[in-house]
């Protein structure tokens, strides 16, 4: 997708998703206090490091307990406004402004933690060779249900053929899992 079309996007969608992240910050706030924006070092384009936005749904203070360590349904760090963000992927609304920033794009593979990308394959690194994006081709063919290494090669597959075409399908595809809540969280 070209940056002005994805711009024009970004914007639309900041501003149709901003009465729910407003909701969001304040239940967050209320629930538990701490701050309602949650910040992780992420992988991106040509290996590159930058902070991706999320809103937090966990307690304060509930950093992850290791390398690629699923964060289950019950996870008793998981707030109840977490586990309903979670739910309907709102807790990415943030990620708009990674792409804003130039960081991410909208469609591309999800960005993965620095201590996960120390152990990938030449093969592997093939994911960063376009920007991270809020959601992929992996995401709308199963996102958590589908192995580690298969989402990878779904990224891959991406790489190779991205396309406008591809990026509006797999758009649609998330705007239908996210408003059905088809496939969103793990099981």
């Amino acid at each position: 997708m070209n940056r002005p079309l994805e711009l024009l996007l970004t914007m639309a969608l900041m501003v149709l998703a901003a009465p729910l992240a407003l909701a969001a910050v304040i239940l967050i706030r209320l629930e538990g206090g701490g701050p309602a924006i949650y910040r992780q070092r992420r992988v991106g384009r040509g290996g590159a490091e930058f902070e991706m936005l999320k809103l937090r749904t966990m307690l304060p203070g509930s950093d992850p307990v290791g390398v690629g360590t699923i964060v289950a349904r019950d996870d008793p760090r998981v707030t109840r406004v977490g586990r309903w963000l979670r739910r309907t992927s709102l807790d990415e609304l943030p990620n708009l402004i990674n792409v804003l920033n130039g960081e991410m794009a909208l469609i591309g593979p999800r960005p993965t933690i620095p201590a996960q990308v120390a152990d990938y394959t030449a093969r592997q690194h093939r994911r960063h060779e376009v920007k991270p994006g809020i959601t992929g081709w992996a995401q709308v063919q199963g996102r958590a249900s589908i192995p580690w290494d298969e989402r990878i090669e779904l990224d891959i597959e991406y790489v190779d053929n991205r396309s406008l075409r591809l990026d509006l399908g797999i758009l649609r595809r998330t705007i239908w899992l996210t408003a059905t809540g088809q496939g969103l969280a793990p099981d």
